[in-house]
């Protein structure tokens, strides 16, 4: 891998405040150029992501922090680790990485005119070759360990729908079982995603969305469970593509047993394994709001499978309402099955026939840590104790500010986005 020079090192990083100005006009400019004169990646980013602007912003906010630490990569490992588990789960390619470049110079040039030098230009070249390199040496990693993981497909493999099962009035679960019938599935780390792809009528080309896997792995490898959300109805005048879950809705309204979509191999980088050894008796903290219990799902039920090393485990849950809260009685089954298992949640709004202490613990009130035990639920005295977060993602900044408020070390706090980008570091 060809290192940067002294001056490009110093000529990238003296551009950070440029970009932090005009990052997102460059990135905007970028996908509208790159995709209207290659089409065809349309069926690989998130068009919703493109007409309400996360995908600019998130990009924007990539390059600046590679400016601001192009010298200090190590800094930047974690959010490579999340970029590389997506760029796999889709199948980018190395030489989509040459496309991408081209236009992201491109861009540059556009929008900062005569203020993109000729040293400013090539400096930014060599610095992108850099990273892209790093990408596609992961991602290489990743493609290699899938195939030997047993994917039998070099990319997009195709999943027939065995089982509908509702989890409340607006999530469904959906039980996948390769078309090919052909078993065991590779297993995958409890917290870990697929990405599924299905043809959009409205926008006339194939989306992808990313769903975490919400249930143990199946012990003899046969199918895999998402849980998806519908979302409510957006104004149309925005166009498809700006709809607010576009593909769940397509997959609660179109989709049915029978009818087949395509899957990516199981990656992501928010996980936990239940089989390591050095976490036994390491308490684990699993904190979820609305559609964020499905990854903590599948990691409440790998914790206490029997195979699974024992751990204190804490189920933590902010639901609206009893109506749209998931899983609720699978919890409440797992909590009677295992004696280091506590559950609590909390309901925004409680119906009249809820019960207090069977349906909810803590009603009329969004998640609050103080309302919880210090040590029975938060286990805020034991300096190993894991903390895992899902949910929207201002509900996970505020619980992860609380626990390290308490006293929690932040690298102890996990926390997975249902969206394009990352959570913020601060």
């Amino acid at each position: 891998m060809t290192a940067l020079t002294e001056q490009q090192i110093a000529i990238v990083k003296a551009t950070a405040p440029v970009l932090k100005e005009h990052g997102v006009t460059i990135t905007t400019v970028f996908y509208e150029n790159m995709l209207r004169e290659n089409p065809s990646l349309k069926n690989m980013f998130s068009m919703t992501s493109q007409a309400n602007g996360r995908q600019p912003r998130a990009l924007a906010g990539a390059v600046l922090a590679y400016a601001t630490y192009v010298d200090d990569l190590p800094k930047l490992a974690h959010a490579v680790e999340r970029i590389a588990h997506k760029h796999a789960s889709l199948f980018v390619t190395a030489d989509q990485y040459d496309i991408v470049g081209r236009y992201l110079m491109q861009a540059i040039g556009q929008v900062l005119g005569d203020a993109a030098t000729p040293d400013i230009v090539d400096a930014w070249t060599a610095a992108y070759g850099v990273l892209a390199k790093v990408f596609i040496q992961r991602e290489g990693d990743l493609y290699k360990a899938n195939a030997a993981d047993g994917w039998t497909a070099p990319g997009w493999r195709r999943f027939r729908i065995v089982k509908k099962v509702p989890e409340s009035s607006v999530i469904t679960s959906f039980y996948l079982a390769p078309a090919d019938g052909v078993v065991p599935l590779p297993r995958f780390r409890p917290g870990q995603y697929v990405s599924l792809q299905i043809p959009v009528p409205q926008l006339g080309h194939l989306q992808s969305r990313q769903y975490s896997l919400s249930s143990a792995p199946h012990p003899e490898g046969k199918f895999y469970r998402i849980s998806v959300k519908r979302e409510e109805a957006a104004d149309k005048a925005a166009g498809a593509a700006a709809v607010p879950g576009l593909i769940s809705n397509l997959l609660h309204g179109r989709y049915n047993v029978g009818d087949e979509v395509e899957l990516s191999h199981p990656q992501g980088e928010f996980f936990l394994d239940p089989g390591d050894a050095s976490k036994a008796g390491v308490p684990a903290v699993l904190i979820s709001g609305g559609v964020g219990a499905t990854p903590l799902m599948a990691m409440l039920e790998s914790l206490t499978a029997g195979a699974a090393v024992k751990r204190p485990v804490s189920w933590v849950h902010a639901s609206r309402s009893r109506a749209v809260q998931p899983f609720a009685e699978q919890v409440k089954q797992i909590c009677r099955d295992n004696e280091g298992v506590t559950a609590n949640v909390f309901l925004r709004n409680a119906g009249p026939d809820d019960r207090e202490g069977v349906d909810y613990d803590f009603a009329d009130t969004r998640l609050d840590l103080e309302k919880l035990h210090p040590e029975k639920d938060l286990f805020l005295s034991d300096p190993r104790a894991d903390y895992f977060l899902c949910g929207p993602e201002p509900f996970m900044m505020d619980v992860r500010a609380a626990l390290v408020a308490r006293g929690v070390d932040k690298s102890r706090v996990y926390l997975e986005l249902f969206a394009t980008g990352d959570v913020a570091e601060e």
